[in-house]
């Protein structure tokens, strides 16, 4: 079982501290903070094979000196609604005390780096919670603040690195009443998922660009995913899984040929026959490229259907239907390097899941004849082949930017899709206020990742 679907502990000893105050601040801090450290190396990925992409997300193992453990809890229930309650509590005592300081930006902040921006970093992590106070306001950026640095970057979903730079910047200077806005606005999502959603589920978290399988109420397996970009949204929705699909054509949908097929062609006629799409009429009558002109919308007329194949074919292997009237699934990739990206609103809004064997061996698990050496038997045959779930399974897309866990640690995501009602505006200069929020504008129409034709991937 690959990193991101286990239950693990991802820790090991820190031994940056023992030259510092010895073994006894490091049982210290590592209480104060939550954090749990092991005697041996992290979990490695000791069953992915020379030559093969990994799929765990690059923050479980960037550092392996220190991480945080990962709650089995899940976010859609009661334990998780009860941690929130007692977390908007403590924001509010924070925003009643005045927040927190801003941090002024235009120096990277690593390991060793000194200054008054330093000391600014100090009091910000302190007053979150990340940095224990005695840990004192040096101007020199030391273990302890490395430490800090990495429990608030696994609280916001960013890479582990302990370097502060642009993204953990941003999310550091949010202010604290606008992180309390946060809280209580989710509080109230969180409230409608703590009825039965029954012994086993699926939920997929879009904010957080994250999948749980659960079960009995506890966390089984853990995805790190691929969603919907700003302007091809994933929907929220209540549905259930159906069956699955290994080894999928994919056929492309209308809005994708208009977006990105057509472009794509006027860029590169040999598109089609280099990706293995091919062309049909309505009379299933397959055609050759040159037969579309490319130079109008001709080819909306036409369907394209990729063939199977994991190394590029836009599903990968294995394609899990769900009820919903969107037109969307969730699926594999070919693209397993995304699933180390911070920023993994990419798809058109389908969910791709990491790790998806682990995935689709826990829907089978009550399926008669689907363990793994079947499902990996199917995938491995390269031919079209179904699996119906015995019993279908509920599946949950939902839209959670913050929550708390019964462990203590409160967890926040970027507003993507801009839904929680305002939205701070930024500062990065050490004379500027505080940031404030301010009226939601209109949601933003161009994708993260900037102007540019994006890879053709999945369905709408």
């Amino acid at each position: 079982m690959g990193i991101g679907t286990q239950k693990i502990l991802w820790s090991a000893p820190y031994r940056h501290f023992n030259h510092i105050r010895g073994a006894a601040a490091v049982a210290g801090l590592a209480t104060a903070f939550g954090f749990i450290y092991a005697a041996g190396a992290a979990a490695g990925p000791a069953d992915i094979s020379f030559g093969e992409q990994a799929e765990w997300a690059q923050r479980y193992d960037a550092d392996p000196r220190l991480s945080v453990t990962r709650s089995n809890t899940p976010v859609l229930s009661v334990q998780t609604f009860s941690a929130t309650e007692q977390a908007i509590e403590t924001y509010r005592q924070i925003v009643a005390n005045g927040g927190w300081v801003l941090v002024p930006a235009g120096q990277i902040l690593k390991l060793g780096t000194s200054g008054p921006a330093v000391v600014a970093l100090r009091k910000r992590l302190a007053a979150s919670g990340d940095l224990d106070p005695s840990a004192g306001a040096s101007s020199v950026f030391d273990s302890f603040v490395d430490a800090a640095v990495k429990h608030f970057q696994a609280r916001h979903g960013l890479l582990q690195s302990g370097v502060v730079s642009k993204e953990t910047f941003v999310a550091l200077n949010i202010p604290a009443d606008f992180r309390l806005h946060q809280l209580e606005v989710n509080l109230i999502r969180l409230r409608s998922y703590t009825g039965n959603l029954g012994d086993r589920f699926v939920m997929a978290n879009i904010p957080a660009m994250e999948v749980e399988t659960v079960e009995n109420g506890v966390v089984a397996t853990h995805h790190a995913a691929g969603v919907g970009k700003i302007d091809r949204q994933s929907p929220v929705m209540m549905t259930k899984a159906i069956d699955i699909n290994f080894n999928p054509y994919w056929t492309v949908p209308a809005s994708i040929i208009r977006k990105d097929l057509i472009p794509r062609m006027q860029k590169d006629a040999n598109y089609l026959n280099d990706h293995k799409i091919r062309i049909f009429d309505k009379d299933g009558q397959e055609l050759q490229s040159d037969q579309i002109n490319w130079n109008s919308l001709d080819a909306v007329n036409y369907k394209f259907r990729q063939d199977p194949g994991g190394d590029l074919n836009s599903l990968g292997v294995v394609r899990i239907n769900i009820n919903n009237p969107y037109g969307v699934y969730m699926h594999d990739t070919p693209e397993k390097g995304i699933f180390g990206d911070d920023d993994r609103f990419v798809s058109s809004g389908c969910i791709r899941v990491q790790n998806v064997r682990d995935y689709v061996t826990w829907l089978l698990k009550d399926t008669p004849g689907w363990d793994r050496s079947h499902i990996d038997e199917a995938i491995r045959s390269g031919e079209r082949v179904d699996a119906k779930l015995a019993t279908q399974v509920p599946v949950y897309w939902v839209y959670i930017t913050a929550w708390a866990t019964p462990e203590g640690l409160t967890e926040f995501r970027e507003d993507i899709y801009q839904r929680d009602g305002f939205t701070p505006v930024a500062a990065d200069t050490s004379t500027s206020p505080l940031p404030q929020m301010q009226p939601r504008p209109e949601a933003r129409a161009v994708g993260v990742r900037g102007p540019g034709l994006e890879p053709m991937r999945d369905d709408e």
